[in-house]
């Protein structure tokens, strides 16, 4: 006779149920389970009660729900609620919601009443559908039948009403239940913290500790996203601690769900001490730590830990796309190809978001033909392909071809404001008014223009194209005003040497109830700075202390380069005592000021300060300190800085630097070498090179030099008139006239006009501004006549006035009158007659003060017995006894 499977033949034993149901439940695969559903036929026992529904189960939990509804079928119809039971739990099981609610539906029908043990499972189908109304249905017929007070039923409907984020339900529930276990708090605090209600999640886990329910690996990690996302740091270490006492931190969930809470607190410690001791890690562990050092800005730490992962591990595509941008934040364009061609080996699904993420990536890499090529190669575009294939090509300075991609894009979908944003951004950089124009029309016509984020960009980029008409005109045409509003159009103030306007925006901006913030000190700090308006500065210092601001490192770099333009270099130094973190910038601001200030061996000796605690010096600070040793005669001690910068900071010296060192060299009286480190320049000089030369040729005497440079700065043809008229001082100088008319006609014909000389201080609270040459001020009479009687004075001391800087083809008495003329001799005799006698003046003046003007001001000082403090636009100069701080290096 033939053996059926293992089994021995029927005829010699007989096989209870007893023996089958023990191989039905101890089956391992579905060809076991086959032979045990033959047998059972074969004895007639298949569409019995209890093998049927165990048949039933065993394939469902074998994913293949095909033979459940097989074995079903050739029970039904039953009257059995198990039998309904065990194929409405299958169908679940499978994610085959609709058909198990269908024969929940078929069992109503036929009056098989649902017990305590139907409900868990539908109700989890109607979750799994997100079936709202199927689940108040089904609550009803709990209620109706009695299972309101069941605490499995209870805990799947917390769950189902969680899941259709109706936490008021779910509360409702939880509240009515005569008893809880664990698994209910969890049920409510996980749908709390799952559908962002934060707050309650830590609420309820903390009443679950105050009524004594020992918490479970699921407790802790349905609550650490609620601690991570409220940044809740106490919290979350009291969590940790109890995963330390229960013994959870060998569950790779709880591990995982501690990673991501300590990413979002940017506890990176923290997340590397529970990464390095969990006992067993998955892909999500390497996903949440790859993806948690990507958005903490550790783009190479990030790539890193990408390939340490591959060996083990494969990566979903949320971590492939972080890495990407990892590698396109540090421009890694070899590991970017690397993930990419990754990507295609092991067949991911590029979708939209991920080919995206590609053009962004090749395109901060440089890479813009691939960028371009991956584009291409999309099927379906969205308005994020658009816009990154565009920022790329205006990151690589393509502008002309980021407008050709605008301008195809218009023809395929409709442009969004972060388009317009990012090209107003580019016309604002590149000074494209023409391009500026267009969108703007572009924006109105979309009705775009409500937008308070395109105003406020369009008010910043009018301004930086040196359109500030047009900016005040959108500013002034915008229906709100945010913060964001107010400091662009400070700042474009600024930007355009408006100051006085810039001013009144302030004070506007407070009379319309807007308060400052720190981004409206840092714009506002410069204007103080520029107009020396010291009073305006201390009161801006008094409501930095007021809001808290006084800690902030930005807003102390600024303070200390107020005081210092506003004279007060004491100040300057008592700012940078105070703060407690300092920047490069700050040392940066420091040594500037102390050059501002004609004190270049301390200059040096906080540039020393600064390497030795380990803060590098920038370029910036480089001009700084050689600038500093430039006003102080200081050449060696200049050189060698500048020799340090490649040498020991690879830093390639840039056309700033050059420049300071010829400076250095010219103050010094080492012209010829200053020209010829000019011709060694590995790049070709330009005005500001020449200029800082031709200063200096003028006041040497050294004529045959300054007409060389002359020469050199015509040619370069730049629209900078202040070294047009240096060229026009120096033909002045050698009363070569001819050549000064055609300097200046010139600049006529090319609009462009020379910067008026003016002067200005403040007394009493009010500032006075004198214009070279003007006679219409009040107490003109009186300021001449001191003029004439301290120039009488000055006569008997030895002064001579040096007509050279009286540039006018005029005769010398009226040579002496454009000299008495200059502004800030006119504040100078004016702060004299209006404050009183031996206190001291402060006098700021836009230009270079001129050589006559210095030798004026040694003299009124020793006469009158005053310190007379003037700041020009190189640096301070402090006169005392006749004698000025500046050394003659000016």
């Amino acid at each position: 006779m033939r053996t059926t499977g293992g089994f021995c033949p029927l005829g010699q034993q007989l096989i209870s149920s007893v023996s089958i149901a023990k191989a039905l439940s101890s089956a391992t695969n579905s060809k076991e389970l086959h032979k045990i559903h033959s047998l059972l036929i074969t004895l007639g026992l298949a569409k019995s009660v209890f093998f049927s529904g165990k048949l039933i189960t065993k394939y469902a939990k074998f994913k293949d729900p095909l033979a459940s509804l097989s074995v079903f079928q050739r029970v039904s119809p039953t009257s059995s609620v198990y039998q309904w039971n065990t194929i409405i739990r299958a169908m679940t099981h499978n994610g085959l919601f609709s058909q198990a609610l269908g024969f929940y539906s078929q069992m109503k029908i036929l009056m098989v009443k649902p017990d305590a043990y139907t409900f868990p499972t539908v109700i989890n189908a109607c979750a799994g559908l997100l079936n709202f109304e199927m689940g108040k249905l089904v609550h009803d017929d709990v209620i109706e039948m009695g299972f309101a007070s069941d605490l499995y039923i209870s805990n799947a409907l917390i769950d189902m009403y969680s899941r259709f984020n109706d936490l008021v339900c779910a509360r409702k529930v939880f509240d009515e239940m005569p008893d809880k276990d664990v698994v209910s708090w969890n049920s409510l605090i996980s749908g709390y913290s799952s559908n962002w209600y934060c707050e309650e999640a830590l609420e309820f886990f903390h009443k679950l500790r105050m009524a004594s329910i020992v918490p479970d690996c699921f407790t802790v990690s349905s609550v650490l996203p609620a601690c991570g996302s409220l940044v809740a740091i106490g919290e979350g270490q009291v969590v940790h601690g109890l995963v330390e006492k229960f013994g959870f931190k060998g569950d790779t969930i709880v591990s995982n769900g501690l990673l991501s809470m300590y990413f979002k607190f940017d506890r990176l410690t923290d997340c590397d001490k529970v990464f390095d001791e969990m006992l067993a890690r998955d892909t999500i562990t390497w996903n949440t730590l790859i993806c948690g050092y990507s958005q903490s800005g550790l783009y190479e730490e990030s790539i890193k830990l990408f390939m340490e992962m591959l060996p083990e591990f494969k990566p979903d595509l949320l971590t492939i796309t972080s890495v990407l941008c990892a590698c396109g934040h540090v421009e890694d364009l070899k590991y970017g190809r690397y993930v990419h061609e990754y990507m295609m080996r092991n067949g991911y699904e590029c979708d939209t978001t991920a080919s995206n993420i590609l053009i962004n990536m090749y395109a901060k890499c440089g890479n813009l033909l691939v960028a371009r090529e991956t584009f291409d190669q999309m099927k379906c575009r969205d308005l994020v392909s658009w816009n990154s294939l565009i920022n790329g090509y205006i990151r690589n300075g393509s502008c002309e071809e980021a407008m050709k991609i605008f301008n195809m894009m218009k023809m395929d979908l409709k442009p969004d404001f972060v388009t317009y944003l990012t090209l107003l951004s580019m016309c604002a950089q590149l000074i494209k008014v023409d391009h500026a124009k267009e969108l703007h029309c572009d924006i109105m016509k979309l009705g775009i223009d409500s937008s308070l984020v395109v105003c406020n960009a369009l008010v910043d980029m009018y301004a930086k194209c040196g359109k500030i008409a047009d900016s005040l005109k959108q500013f002034e045409e915008m229906k709100s005003r945010d913060i964001i509003t107010w400091n662009t159009i400070i700042a474009a103030c600024v930007h355009s040497e408006e100051c006085d306007l810039g001013f009144k925006m302030i004070c506007r901006m407070r009379m319309e109830g807007q308060m400052p913030d720190g981004a409206t000190i840092l714009g506002t700090l410069p204007i103080c700075s520029q107009l020396s308006a010291k009073r305006q500065g201390k009161e801006i210092h008094g409501y930095i202390f007021k809001m808290g601001f006084e800690s902030d490192v930005p807003i102390g770099n600024a303070l200390i380069e107020l005081y210092s333009k506003c004279g007060s270099l004491k100040h300057s130094l008592l700012v940078f005592d105070h703060m407690k973190s300092k920047d490069v910038v700050t040392w940066t601001a420091l040594i500037s000021a102390y050059g501002l200030h004609g004190e270049g061996k301390k200059a040096l000796r906080a540039f020393e300060e600064m390497k030795r605690i380990g803060i590098f010096p920038d370029h910036i600070a480089f001009v700084a300190i050689i600038y500093s040793c430039s006003h102080s005669g200081l050449v060696e001690e200049g050189r060698a800085c500048f020799d340090q910068m490649k040498k020991d900071y690879n830093i390639e010296p840039k056309i700033e630097h050059y420049a300071c060192v010829v400076d250095l060299l010219s103050r010094s009286g080492l012209l010829a070498e200053a020209e010829e480190f000019i011709h060694s320049m590995p790049m070709k000089p330009d005005t500001s090179i020449w200029g800082a030369l031709l200063s200096v040729c003028r006041a040497s005497g050294d004529i045959k030099l300054a007409e060389r440079v002359s020469k050199h700065i015509i040619e370069l043809n730049s629209n900078d008139t202040g070294y047009y008229v240096l060229v026009s001082n120096v033909y002045a100088t050698l009363g070569k006239w001819d050549q000064v008319r055609t300097i200046r006609k010139s600049l006529k014909t090319r609009g462009l006009v020379k910067d008026q000389g003016f002067s200005w201080l403040e007394i009493q609270n009010r500032v006075y501004v004198f214009g070279s040459g003007n006679r219409f001020f009040e107490q003109y009479e009186e300021v001449h006549k001191l003029l004439k009687k301290l120039s009488s004075l000055m006569a008997k001391e030895g002064y001579v006035a040096n007509l050279e800087f009286a540039l006018h083809d005029v005769e010398e008495d009226e040579k002496r009158d454009m000299l008495c003329g200059h502004s800030e001799r006119l504040a100078i005799a004016f702060g004299l007659l209006n404050t009183k006698p031996g206190t001291s003046l402060q006098v700021m003046k836009n230009l270079r003060v001129c050589g006559d003007c210095h030798t004026f001001t040694k003299y009124v000082s020793k006469i009158v017995q005053r310190e007379l403090l003037v700041r020009d636009a190189n640096r301070f100069h402090l006169f005392k006894d006749g004698i000025c701080s500046c050394g003659d290096y000016w």
